[in-house]
C-alpha cells in the first residue's frame, strides 16, 4: 500500500519538484479474546507500525511465532473492527478470537508488546527465554542448498517485490524450496512484520516443509528474525545485510546454517556451513 507525496529531488545541479510513491506506515492494535474460567476476557496484545495489508497473516504469524498459539485450530475467528480513521480510511484495529484457551500461552500475554517497524518486540533480547519456548534444534544437515540459488534468492525476492519496485522504501521475506522456486513472499516497512505475513500465509496454507526449503530475508538480520524463522524449524536463512552478533549466536545455538553479505558473486556463511553445496 502507497501513497503518493511531493517532494523536492535534487539531481544533476538542480532541484526539481515531484510528486513520489511512499510505503504506507500505519499502527495496527492487535486483541485477543479468549476464555479464562468460563469468562470471556478481551486484551490487547501488541501495537505495531505496519503496512496496511495481509493483516490477518500478521497477526497468525506474530502469534505463531511469539508461541501464544501452538496451532493455527487454535485460532476460531479473525476481524478488523472499529471505525475508519485517518487520511487513508483504514481499520487499525484487530480482533483474534482463540477458541481453545488451555493451548494458549496467558503468560505470555502478561506482558505488553510494543513494537515497531524498524526493531520488532524492543527490549526482548534473551537466549535463555527463547530456550524455554523452543527445545529442539534445526536439522544439522538439512536443507542442502546450492551456491547458485543463495546468490539468486535475492534477485527473485527483488523481482516479486510489487510495492518495492514502486516505492524502493519496503521490506520483503521469502520462502524459497530448495531448488530455487519461490513459495511465499511478504512485504512491509518492518522487517519483522514482512516475515511475521509471509510466515502466517506459509502456515494457513500449508506450505511449510523444513527439510526441503529456506527463507530469504531483505535487509540486515537481528535476533528476532532468527528467533521468528527458528520457529518454522526452517534451518537455513539468507539475509542480503549483515547479521548482529546476537542472531550469529542463536542461530549457532540452534544448528541453523546462517547467510549474510549476499553479493552476485559471494556471501558469507556465519554458521554451520554443511547445509551449502560449494561444487
Amino acid at each position: 500500500m502507497n501513497s503518493k507525496y511531493k517532494v523536492t529531488k535534487f539531481t544533476k545541479d538542480k532541484l526539481e519538484n515531484k510528486e513520489d510513491l511512499i510505503s504506507i506506515e500505519e499502527p495496527l492494535e492487535i486483541s485477543l479474546k479468549f476464555k479464562d474460567k468460563e469468562k470471556w476476557i478481551i486484551k490487547s496484545l501488541s501495537i505495531t507500525m505496519r503496512t496496511p495489508g495481509h493483516d490477518n497473516d500478521l497477526v497468525r504469524g506474530f502469534l505463531f511465532n511469539e508461541q501464544i498459539i501452538q496451532n493455527l485450530k487454535d485460532i476460531e475467528n479473525i476481524e478488523s473492527f472499529g471505525d475508519k480513521v485517518g487520511q487513508y480510511n483504514i481499520q487499525n484495529k484487530i480482533l483474534v478470537t482463540l477458541n481453545n484457551s488451555q493451548n494458549v500461552n496467558i503468560s505470555k500475554m502478561k506482558r505488553d508488546f510494543l513494537t515497531n517497524s524498524s526493531c520488532g518486540v524492543c527490549g526482548k533480547s534473551s537466549l535463555d527465554a527463547l530456550e524455554i519456548i523452543k527445545k529442539d534444534k534445526t536439522p544439522k544437515s538439512n536443507p542442502k542448498i546450492t551456491k547458485e540459488i543463495i546468490i539468486n534468492s535475492p534477485l527473485t525476492l527483488r523481482e516479486n517485490q510489487s510495492e518495492f519496485t514502486k516505492t524502493g522504501g519496503i521490506h520483503a521475506s521469502g520462502l524459497f524450496s530448495s531448488d530455487g522456486r519461490l513459495i511465499s513472499l511478504r512485504e512491509d516497512v518492518g522487517r519483522h512484520n514482512a516475515l511475521d505475513k509471509m510466515i502466517g500465509d506459509s502456515l494457513i496454507n500449508n506450505y511449510l516443509k523444513p527439510n526441503d526449503q529456506f527463507i530469504t530475508c531483505s535487509g540486515r538480520l537481528n535476533f528476532e528474525l532468527v528467533q521468528k524463522v527458528l520457529m518454522t524449524n526452517i534451518g537455513l536463512m539468507v539475509g542480503v545485510g549483515a547479521p548482529t552478533s546476537l542472531a550469529i549466536d542463536l542461530a549457532n545455538r540452534f544448528d541453523m546454517t546462517l547467510i549474510g553479505f549476499v553479493k552476485e558473486d559471494s556471501f558469507n556463511i556465519y554458521t554451520n556451513n554443511q547445509k551449502v553445496i560449494i561444487s
